[in-house]
């Protein structure tokens, strides 16, 4: 019973699939209507990743973003294009898109075009340039011996660190997301079959209006379960945490269609690491569509993501032995808060109860940090420019993993420390201050009470601002963006409620 709260609450909400689809959709339209460009490569849109497996996951916190990752496929030969010019031919597009929306301009990444949606939407589209590339995927695999089984859905995929970028060539960066969706389905096919089935019996559809996230088969639970306690525990590691892709190809590899989630993920932690290859002495995850390619090639130059993902692959192991031994409801409660943190058993938790008196107490919370008199007004013009948000908050305490925080997040202790880090699309140079506001009797008898403004820094590209939690009460931490002595960006409160 407990892991289906923990399921539902690192669930994405049923809003955010909807909202992203529409997106997706929209953008799909947009790409193929008779008017576009790229009308005449007949462009083949699709989902890739998780939200195409099933396996998607909500944020740590609700200032995060979800990630959804769409291929854009133009029926061209690579003698006749450079990889280069695709990515200019799709980003052309992609571009028109934003302003048709009134959005803004979309981001130019290595391998995709970003485009960032509204705050409140919580998304951004990743669309990767491709065109078919399957002849010279199968013959890759079978003059190296190799399953060349799913090579018919094979691309060839734009890579701006590639050094035949800005040439015509044969030797583009193969992908396979379809194939790989094929492969991953394929690896629950019957309990995947009956379940969609089942839903489109009791919603009068057919099964192929069912997508595929909707069956919950527990491969994709145990995957999502596994992917959050991963998040979990390297909320300070971003960089260096285990990659979603291995943790997805190794539990896909591990399951033995388990009809219940805890025997599923009895069997991938105690398999996972049996389907790690050695060749010529490198740790191989191999791609299932395509033996040649190694998910876990970046182990090599950064020694430190293997090391991560053996800890995390014992302490996954060993946190969820516990749960499997814990005889009661309380017991197993305080396991999963200790691994998968007081925001997650928050989320949990208020599933099983009302929400209007909450929403009442909220209400009331915003009223006293707005009004408090020791607050004090920006004392800078107001000028359009930009965005900034606090997208991820994190407690420290001595002996404990860091824990994710969100705003108006559970009551935490004092004599924590907390991490809060924001981003902004304003453009350097600009000033970034910070504004703690705190409440309560203890820091007002301290004297302590606080509304000013601190200057904050760059560190690493990142704005980080570093607190602890030495008064009981309701506090909040906003950031601000100060450019040529005008006020272009602030990000709102982010409410800490500390016991």
């Amino acid at each position: 019973m407990l892991i289906d709260e923990l399921l539902e609450a690192i669930q994405v909400p049923e809003s955010k699939y909807n909202d992203a689809n529409r997106a997706y959709l929209s953008l799909c339209e947009w790409m193929t209507r008779p008017e576009s460009t790229l009308s005449a490569a007949k462009p083949d849109m699709s989902l890739q990743g998780s939200f195409r497996l099933g396996t998607a996951i909500r944020p740590l916190t609700d200032e995060d973003d979800y990630d959804v990752d769409v291929v854009c496929e133009l029926q061209l030969r690579k003698d006749r294009v450079a990889p280069s010019n695709l990515k200019s031919m799709v980003g052309a597009e992609v571009k028109s898109y934003g302003r048709r929306h009134n959005m803004k301009e979309p981001k130019d990444g290595r391998r995709c075009w970003t485009q960032d949606y509204a705050d409140e939407s919580q998304f951004h589209i990743d669309t990767l340039p491709a065109i078919p590339d399957a002849q010279r995927q199968r013959f890759l695999l079978e003059n190296q011996g190799l399953d060349a089984s799913w090579a018919e859905q094979a691309i060839a995929i734009t890579d701006k660190t590639d050094a035949n970028y800005f040439v015509i060539n044969d030797r583009w960066p193969l992908s396979n997301p379809k194939g790989y969706a094929a492969w991953f389905e394929s690896r629950m096919a019957s309990l995947l079959a009956k379940r969609r089935s089942a839903i489109a019996l009791a919603e009068a559809k057919s099964v192929e209006d069912i997508p595929t996230y909707r069956a919950r088969v527990p491969l994709q639970s145990a995957i999502q379960i596994l992917k959050f306690h991963r998040d979990v525990m390297f909320i300070d590691d971003c960089e260096d945490k285990p990659i979603s892709i291995i943790i997805t190809t190794l539990a896909a590899q591990s399951y033995q269609d388990e009809t219940e989630v805890p025997s599923a993920l009895h069997t991938i932690l105690r398999d996972m690491d049996l389907h790690i290859e050695q060749r010529h002495g490198i740790d191989w995850v191999a791609n299932p569509t395509n033996g040649l390619e190694n998910f876990a090639d970046k182990w090599v130059e950064y020694p430190q993501r293997r090391t991560n993902f053996y800890e995390w692959l014992e302490a996954a192991r060993s946190d969820f032995r516990q749960l499997e031994g814990a005889s009661t409801r309380e017991e197993a409660t305080q396991l999963i808060q200790e691994s998968f943190g007081d925001e997650t058993l928050a989320r949990m938790a208020a599933r099983r109860k009302g929400s209007a008196l909450t929403r009442l107490f909220d209400q009331a919370k915003a009223r006293l940090l707005r009004n408090a008199p020791h607050r004090a007004p920006p004392p800078w013009t107001p000028q359009a420019g930009g965005s900034v948000r606090i997208h991820q908050a994190s407690k420290h305490e001595s002996g404990f993993r860091p824990q994710p925080l969100s705003s108006d997040g559970p009551p935490i202790r004092k004599g924590a420390d907390l991490r809060f880090y924001a981003k902004t699309d304003i453009p350097r140079p600009y000033e970034v201050y910070w504004q703690v506001v705190n409440t309560g009797q203890e820091a007002e008898n301290a004297r302590c009470l606080r509304g000013g403004f601190d200057t904050g820094s760059v560190h690493s590209g990142h704005l980080m601002r570093k607190e602890s939690t030495k008064y009981s009460g309701v506090h909040s931490i906003e950031c601000f963006i100060v450019k040529n002595g005008y006020l272009v960006a602030r990000s709102g409160q982010f409410i800490v409620n500390i016991s």
